[in-house]
């Protein structure tokens, strides 16, 4: 059931595994490959929000001051990863550090869990944001889509990112437009690798991806988990041990879970 050309609302769990792997198949290769990028929100109503401009607002200025003190103030053995504007929105968002970045994940299911992890939203729908990433880098700067044909790859890596543009201000320099790519991060820890994590970045630390994709609705879907489906949702995908013991390795991860998993329930 669509309540708008790019919204379902799903009426299962079966539909939902369905849908969160439609038009996954690829003649060319023989194989199951889906092109989104997931991200799960537990409000259907949340915006795609950076972090940086939650924290910051329209102050795009103290961006550069938020990278600067944390590269000046990181620990020691940190600093020679911190050696590009790149690398350092990276780790810094990894550690909870407001910037321009979002995350995202390869798999859907680990969407679905961020969906239905935080149980005060229970009485909200949920949304899973589905971005096809192959049809997304078709509206990059010519520059940009170069490299990812001469690399033979749909997504960046930092490596990438640094040689076609060491500096941020170089990324809002290719055009006039607004532009968002996505790549993934190498792998810090743990977290990273089971998240299968990957990133988007927008030319500016003050736009809202929302905005860029009701310009690009051919790029994007969205799935409504209703809020009478989340609990059978959550009870399954723990038993599929999507969860936060393992999205998020250590007792901090283990405690989360355990509170999640004796509470009472409805």
């Amino acid at each position: 059931m669509k309540i708008s050309d790019n919204d379902i609302v799903i009426t299962s769990w079966g539909e939902l595994c369905e849908r969160l792997y439609d038009n996954s198949w690829k003649d060319r290769m023989g194989r199951f490959r889906t092109d989104y990028a997931f991200r799960g929100v537990s409000e259907k109503e949340y915006q795609l929000k950076n972090r940086f401009l939650r924290n910051c607002g329209d102050k795009e200025n103290l961006e550069y001051h938020l990278l600067r003190n944390f590269k000046k103030y990181a620990m020691v053995e940190t600093t020679e990863a911190l050696t590009s504007d790149w690398r350092l929105l990276t780790i810094g968002q990894h550690y909870g550090l407001p910037t321009r970045l979002m995350d995202w994940t390869y798999s859907p299911f680990v969407a679905v869990h961020f969906a239905t992890v935080n149980l005060e939203k229970f009485d909200y729908d949920g949304a899973i944001w589905m971005v096809d990433f192959v049809k997304a880098k078709e509206l990059l700067p010519d520059s940009l889509k170069d490299v990812l044909l001469q690399a033979g790859s749909n997504s960046f890596t930092v490596e990438m990112l640094e040689e076609a543009m060491p500096m941020l201000s170089d990324f809002k320099a290719l055009s006039d437009k607004n532009v968002t790519l996505f790549f993934e991060p190498p792998s810090i820890d743990e977290r990273i690798v089971n998240q299968y994590a990957f990133f988007s970045c927008m030319s500016s630390a003050t736009l809202i991806m929302d905005d860029w994709l009701m310009h690009n609705p051919d790029i994007y879907r969205r799935i409504i988990i209703p809020k009478e489906l989340k609990w059978e949702v959550r009870d399954k995908l723990d038993q599929a041990n999507i969860n936060e013991r393992l999205l998020f390795p250590g007792l901090d991860g283990l405690a989360s879970w355990l509170q999640r998993h004796y509470y009472p329930g409805k």
